[in-house]
């Protein structure tokens, strides 16, 4: 296997985790995405859509987008397994994991946010005023549920990671690096910090990886 990656991706750092609690090692290529090699000729040959992560199976497969590679990944390597056993506990999962990959992500991606600045002409402070506002509305919902319902356990579903922990930490950490104020989150803190005791987790972020600038 092979995989396209980017230390600061938050998306590439979901399939970094996955491929760590599977105890799989890919080969690796890095995308300086802040130098725009994503929107090079050789790398839109890899992947139309400029953008990362990007699994190269051992099959000869292209695989695209961060939670497709996660469930490919659940389906060929089950153990130990990234979504629970019974239908409603996984749409349970994938519901948490898509509030951030479908919600909170995709307006706070880099691209979204250069176009604010490069074309909308938005200023530094209304820019990071933005992230905050989108990350704040998806975390307090997310934190929400997760405060009340019971299938919550040491981690977003139950005492093993899933694919919603999966999703939830790297949104963590790119707050944090935008200056959100994280006190209000009591319960993502303290399932953040379960997630980041395991090495799957904790070798994945984006300080310890190679290209990190």
């Amino acid at each position: 296997m092979k995989l396209y990656d980017y230390f600061r991706s938050s998306a590439a750092y979901r399939v970094r985790i996955a491929l760590n609690l599977k105890g799989l090692a890919p080969e690796r290529e890095f995308i300086p995405l802040r130098r725009n090699v994503q929107r090079s000729h050789d790398y839109l040959s890899v992947n139309p859509q400029g953008l990362v992560p990007v699994l190269l199976t051992d099959e000869g497969d292209t695989l695209t987008q961060s939670l497709a590679i996660i469930e490919w990944l659940d389906e060929t390597h089950p153990t130990p397994p990234l979504l629970p056993g019974s239908p409603s506990a996984r749409a349970r999962v994938r519901s948490l994991a898509l509030a951030v990959a479908c919600e909170i992500h995709p307006l706070n991606n880099l691209r979204v946010l250069n176009y604010l600045t490069g074309t909308l002409g938005v200023t530094p402070a209304q820019k990071d005023g933005w992230y905050r506002y989108w990350c704040d509305v998806g975390l307090e919902a997310i934190e929400t549920r997760l405060a009340r319902e019971s299938e919550t356990g040491r981690f977003c579903h139950g005492d093993t990671p899933t694919l919603a922990d999966i999703c939830l930490v790297p949104q963590l950490a790119n707050a944090r690096r935008l200056a959100v104020d994280l006190g209000a989150y009591p319960t993502l803190q303290r399932i953040e910090a379960e997630c980041l005791a395991l090495p799957a987790f904790a070798d994945a972020a984006p300080a310890k990886q190679p290209d990190a600038e």
